[in-house]
């Protein structure tokens, strides 16, 4: 692998590191009634390259699984973003 794919990897773990622990630290935040990660910048987490995180910490952590939101807009940004990188490779 050359640098440009180590780059994405290490760029993409973080991103997915970041949204993972996002979903459980605002999870605490709501059980303890404290200030809270706004659902614009869990998304945008998940739309830089988080969903993959994002979608296992809503599951693990069992927060916002109720908001159709969520449970429908996590999956299809992840889906889109599978979609792109197909059609990236494709071209």
């Amino acid at each position: 692998m050359d640098a440009l794919h180590w780059n994405l990897l290490f760029y993409l773990l973080v991103l997915n590191l970041t949204g993972f622990l996002s979903m459980g630290f605002d999870k605490w935040k709501a059980q303890t009634g404290q200030w809270r990660i706004p659902e614009k910048t869990l998304f945008s987490i998940a739309l830089l390259g988080g969903s993959v995180g994002s979608i296992l910490g809503m599951q693990i952590f069992r927060h916002k699984t109720r908001h159709t939101s969520f449970v429908v807009g996590m999956p299809l940004i992840l889906i889109l973003q599978l979609a792109a990188a197909i059609g990236v490779h494709f071209i």
